[in-house]
């Protein structure tokens, strides 16, 4: 028997099993000719049949106005509106129609089964107050259950004249198939059957087995009321559900997601746009509407990724480890540094007890389902990370105080552990990525545990990798989304799935015509020089076009920087030699000639604006790998560097509001790209750096110098 098989098999034996329990509270109801004195508790009898398509109209196959006061939006579907989320039955829409044929369908006798929900009343009752409390149920979730009660339990229809479904395992009812909310969380028993034998260890255990659900909000009334009433009236001890997480209407860009319009991104479309998973999971979790309907945009994904993944996370776990596996003398051979009182060094003590404090509010966050919070928490601790490292100048410690740089980066790397455990519940691809750069088995348990002393242990942080561990080869985690790929997925998913597939079948065609068109050869009719060969200058190949690539401040890749080494060129007084982390791997090697201009010592440890896709140049035997940006007065007597904020992010990208764009990999010294921007780099009179009127900004600020205003920048 085949998983597919076994799983139906497994389904109609509870189905059966359910019915046979709860027989009692299911009745045999006639539904009445329309032209009859409707009893009103019996109105879900009602089922339309259309005429044109010959059959029984599925719910989500009739359309017309929601009865619903304040509402009547005029696409409501015959189970549910989509505007104001009422559950609906088809025959209670204003002039239904086929969505299929568009004609109204008619009211049609038939038999059917239904589920006598006012006999469970009490009992149903109890358990939603008693597990609403103790299972901290979400507020939508006790909100629209509380509207079901009040509106009082009438009789549910639990079968449909369909053809795809569970069959109703009963003589009178064989053409019939039960409805799908009936039906499918019985699979939720019936599928863990599938998987073991003591499916009731699961199932039937109530005081051992804690039960969660996560849904939308529309089908909330299905597993507070439907279902615990189905296993309710069975009599028997089943394990219901103790906490439910409901979230509101995730809407995209302009409109609502909806699947039945095929309008938004959905799973086929993500996997298409080859943008990371975990950057995915980490924007859906981040943006879930717990409390409320929000909003999916490219550019807020953007944002996200950039500042957030990118500039905080990532940047803290990659400085981190780059710093540890440089080569000794520069950093620690990849080796995790052995520490003596870490206790006694304030500034990590301080941040030990930081961490844990986070670490116990995100555990409780965790247990009362509020992941967004959990995310959040998980993502403030790598944020007091980075500002750990930078309070901490460990840099600078490590030609000082290499004691004490030790326990900095011997601590930082226990939180880059931390992080990974943190974040795994919502990006376990990343926490895989960070436990190999870790050189950490990746088929470990990464949980955070009380009977182990973990969240105690999160208050040591430099007690949680060994000393003389090697770590792995450190990589970036994340990429930088540009602003030309989100105006690509903004213009490639707008519309409905259906549009999308039109307009690509079009251009296909477009595309395909175009190809016969070059394959056809048109005669003009004279054939005498068909075999004449060619001279030479025939053959000779066109010059091709020069670039209309317009020439702006978008094309250059400035980075903020940090100087973490300067030194005078071994072979040019003129000249220092720097070495400065731009977010990358490895630090970059730049030769400046501001040896005149700037004292040695102010050199050191000092955000600085770096362009990073000059074409490298060796400058007395040194390559340099990048330029930094420095302003000059009128006679170039003085130069100041051009300076970040100190809250900017080093490896974040300057940009220039109002010029967008992807930079060049690396300028073409040929199309004088720099020489061409250079002109309108300058300072203001606020010491502002500025390209034209455009401010060199970064999340944090703008960039400024110290004393030169209205200075040329080079």
């Amino acid at each position: 028997m085949s998983l597919g098989e076994l799983q139906v098999h497994n389904r109609l034996k509870f189905v059966k099993q359910f019915l046979r329990n709860c027989w009692r509270i299911i009745g045999f109801q006639k539904t009445l000719c329309s032209r009859c004195t409707i009893d009103a508790q019996i109105l879900s009898c009602f089922k339309l049949y259309c005429d044109s398509c010959k059959r029984f109209l599925a719910d989500r196959l009739v359309e017309g106005n929601c009865p619903t006061p304040g509402c009547k939006h005029d696409s409501a579907r015959g189970d549910q509106c989509e505007k104001c989320g009422k559950l609906l039955n088809p025959t209670e829409l204003i002039e239904p129609k086929c969505k299929v044929c568009r004609s109204a369908p008619r009211i049609c006798d038939t038999n059917h089964l239904f589920l006598e929900l006012p006999l469970l009343k009490d009992k149903l009752e109890e358990y939603i107050q008693t597990m609403s409390v103790a299972g901290g149920w979400s507020q939508n979730a006790i909100q629209s259950t509380h509207a079901w009660l009040r509106e009082g339990l009438k009789p549910r229809c639990i079968t449909r004249d369909l053809k795809w479904g569970v069959p109703v395992p009963h003589e009178k009812f064989k053409d019939k198939v039960f409805y799908v909310w009936f039906d499918a969380p019985i699979g939720y028993v019936s599928i863990t059957a599938c998987h073991t034998t003591d499916w009731e260890k699961w199932w039937k255990n109530p005081e051992n087995v804690e039960l969660y659900q996560f849904m939308g909000k529309d089908n909330v009334p299905f597993h507070t009321v439907m279902f615990p009433s189905t296993l309710l009236g069975t009599g028997e001890k089943w394990t219901l559900m103790r906490t439910i997480s409901v979230t509101e209407y995730l809407n995209y860009e302009t409109g609502k997601f909806s699947k039945s319009k095929g309008i938004g991104v959905f799973g086929n479309d993500a996997k298409d746009t080859n943008i990371p998973v975990e950057v995915w999971r980490y924007y859906l979790l981040t943006n879930r509407p717990e409390a409320s309907d929000t909003l999916f945009t490219w550019s807020d994904l953007q944002a996200k990724l950039n500042s957030e993944l990118l500039s905080n996370l990532g940047n803290f776990i990659n400085r981190v480890l780059s710093f540890i596996a440089k080569e000794p003398g520069s950093g620690y051979g990849s080796v995790i540094p052995d520490v003596q009182g870490a206790e006694s060094h304030l500034l990590t003590k301080a941040f030990g007890e930081k961490v844990g404090n986070y670490v116990e509010q995100y555990i409780e966050a965790m247990e009362k389902v509020k992941l967004k919070l959990g995310l959040k928490l998980a993502m403030s601790v790598s944020g007091e990370g980075n500002a750990y490292l930078q309070e901490s100048q460990f840099w600078k410690l490590y030609k000082e105080d290499q004691p004490t740089c030790s326990v900095v980066m011997r601590t930082s790397a226990g939180l880059v552990y931390l992080l990974a455990c943190l974040l795994e519940p919502f990006m376990p691809s990343f926490s895989l990525e960070v436990l190999k750069q870790l050189n950490l088995p990746l088929d470990g348990q990464i949980s955070l545990s009380n009977e182990k002393g973990d969240v105690e242990r999160a208050k040591r942080p430099w007690e949680i990798l060994p000393p003389s561990h090697k770590i792995g080869i450190p990589a970036p985690l994340f990429r930088e989304m540009k602003d030309e790929e989100v105006e690509f997925y903004r213009v490639k998913y707008a519309g409905s799935q259906a549009d999308r597939l039109v307009k690509a079948e079009a251009e296909s065609q477009s595309k395909h015509l175009a190809e016969q068109l070059k394959k056809t050869k048109v005669s003009d009719g004279n054939t005498a020089n068909k075999d004449r060969p060619r001279k030479s200058s025939d053959t000779k190949p066109k010059a091709s076009a020069p670039s209309n690539t317009e020439i702006s401040i978008s094309r250059l890749n400035i980075r903020v920087g940090l100087i973490t080494k300067a030194e005078k060129h071994p072979d040019a007084d003129s000249l220092y030699v720097e070495e400065i982390e731009v977010g990358e791997p490895l630090p970059r090697t730049v030769v400046s000639g501001l040896v005149k201009y700037i004292p040695i010592e102010e050199m050191q440890n000092r955000k600085v604006c770096v362009l990073c896709n000059l074409k490298p140049a060796t400058m007395r035997g040194i390559k340099s790998q990048a330029m930094v940006l420095a302003a000059s007065n009128y006679d170039q007597t003085k130069v100041e560097l051009v300076e970040p904020p100190q809250g900017a992010l080093v490896g974040e990208r300057v940009t220039f509001p109002g010029y967008e764009g992807l930079p060049d990999d690396l300028l073409n010294p040929k199309r004088k790209v720099w020489e061409t921007v250079q002109v309108d780099l300058h300072t203001d009179k606020d010491l502002v750096a500025r390209y034209r009127d455009s401010p060199l900004t970064t999340a944090a600020g703008v960039c400024k110098v110290a004393s030169i205003s209205e200075g040329s920048i080079r």
